[in-house]
């Protein structure tokens, strides 16, 4: 896959042992996976460090060793060693000198939810009539996307790349590793205000995506986002727009919406006469014809995804009967909005992730769904929310009093969404707390007894671990 030359200039390291035209078989960051012939680089990642098992990648015959030069020095002429100031950064080198190997479209992806959602709508689409290259799972940080990247060759035709962030800088790192041509941003919500502050903070961030497109540097933004919306004309110019069209006019517009417990319904109505496309019919063809559309989801927000999905299929030039007769057959990705059976006992599993932005799209799920028993909802903490944690806690228990009959939180901030669901009227002898989701289980199977006839959402931060209360 690269010679050692290759690998060297790069990654802008210095070679201190072995033969610059060794050939390598591929790259892995794993010792314990890493094949013979492949070239190993080192990664310092938060539990783990690399470099302590450089000699195990060696005994399985790594073809070249990729290491920091801090670490220790090595005796051996045989094998090729490349030494660099930060490993972390070589791969992320090494993954943008293959992306520009290769002149293929790139779609890339971002926004404070949905962007997994909306990357893999948009690859199961695309795969229709190409072969696509997209991010196994959520590996959209700067590690997992280079990985991705570096798995990129002649058979791809194009590449769906999500990318992720919970530090400033990070999207337009990843922007340039990728060189995308296409960009969307999903929505800009409040997530990850630990280290991005505050909404502007989170817009400055994803909006980098945009100023880092290649040609022809299509943009496809939410337009019934709040922020997105204001600063459209700002951060770029005649971006294609999708949303309901209840603000302003969108070049696709959802209308005719229908939700069921299991499924949702709606047309679009494309209005866009655009032509910034890499196809000569792309968007244009059946301008003011509305199409239907159907997605096996409990989520209504996901309209929105699929709307950045059409948008994208247009763009190269697939039919909307074939965009619809595609997203019929999505299956979505796990532990978001899924309904789930066991022992009889329905439940909603979002345990993927939450963010105020999410839990209320999931509230609302929960809300649309019809049933004869109790609507129950377990949550767990929302986490990396900043200086202002506590507020955006209470502030959803006025919707979960509207939404829910049982309560369960799980964490310390959850607590605070407790107490204002009391103060909004809601049953003290109905809300329970505690600090574990084995906790939450307990309390759900001996003290609420939940049966057929009820539904029970879950909920929580990545680090909350609520599929335990599934899967304990």
């Amino acid at each position: 896959m690269f010679k050692v030359i290759e690998l060297l200039e790069a990654a802008r390291g210095r070679l201190i042992s072995g033969s610059l035209h060794t050939n390598t078989k591929g790259i892995s960051i794993d010792s314990r996976t890493i094949r013979q012939g492949e070239a190993f680089i080192a990664i310092k990642g938060n539990n783990f460090d690399g470099h302590n098992f450089i000699d195990e990648a060696i005994k399985k015959k790594a073809s070249c060793i990729i290491k920091e030069a801090k670490d220790k020095k090595y005796e051996t002429k045989r094998l090729a060693f490349i030494e660099v100031t930060d490993t972390i950064v070589a791969l992320g080198d090494i993954a943008k000198f293959q992306r520009e190997k290769f002149d293929i479209p790139v779609i890339a992806i971002t926004g404070s939810n949905g962007k997994t959602t909306t990357k893999e709508m948009v690859s199961w689409i695309l795969s229709e009539k190409f072969k696509v290259l997209k991010n196994i799972g959520t590996q959209n940080n700067q590690i997992g996307l280079p990985l991705t990247l570096l798995n990129l060759n002649s058979s791809f035709n194009l590449a769906v790349l999500e990318l992720g962030t919970n530090h400033p800088g990070e999207i337009e790192y990843l922007a340039r590793i990728t060189q995308p041509n296409i960009g969307i941003i999903a929505n800009i919500g409040p997530a990850h205000l630990e280290y991005l502050k505050n909404l502007e903070g989170v817009f400055k961030e994803k909006s980098t995506l945009l100023r880092n497109l290649k040609k022809p540097g299509i943009a496809i933004l939410n337009a019934d986002d709040a922020l997105l919306r204001k600063k459209i004309t700002r951060i770029c110019n005649r971006p294609i727009v999708f949303g309901f069209g209840i603000r302003n006019k969108t070049d696709f517009s959802a209308t005719d919406i229908k939700v069921f417990n299991t499924r949702i319904e709606f047309s679009v109505n494309p209005h866009t006469n655009c032509n910034k496309t890499y196809a000569k019919n792309a968007i244009g063809v059946g301008v003011n014809k509305k199409y239907r559309f159907t997605l096996n989801t409990l989520g209504y927000y996901n309209i929105y995804n699929a709307l950045a999905a059409i948008a994208v299929a247009r763009i190269f030039s697939m039919e909307y009967k074939d965009i619809a007769d595609r997203l019929d057959n999505f299956n979505f990705p796990e532990n978001r909005l899924k309904l789930i059976e066991l022992n009889k006992i329905k439940f909603i599993d979002d345990t993927y992730n939450s963010n105020p932005l999410s839990l209320k799209q999931a509230l609302d799920a929960l809300n649309f769904f019809r049933t004869k028993g109790r609507k129950i909802f377990i949550m767990g903490d929302m986490l990396e929310l900043g200086r202002r944690q506590e507020l955006f806690h209470r502030q959803v228990g006025r919707k979960i009093a509207k939404v829910c009959d049982i309560f369960i939180t799980v964490g310390k901030l959850s607590k605070f969404t407790a107490q204002a669901a009391r103060i909004c009227g809601f049953n003290s002898k109905n809300i329970f707390t505690c600090e574990s989701a084995q906790e939450a289980l307990d309390i759900l199977f001996k003290e609420i007894s939940p049966d057929p006839n009820d539904i029970i959402l879950i909920k929580g931060s990545r680090a909350m671990m609520m599929e335990k209360v599934l899967f304990a």
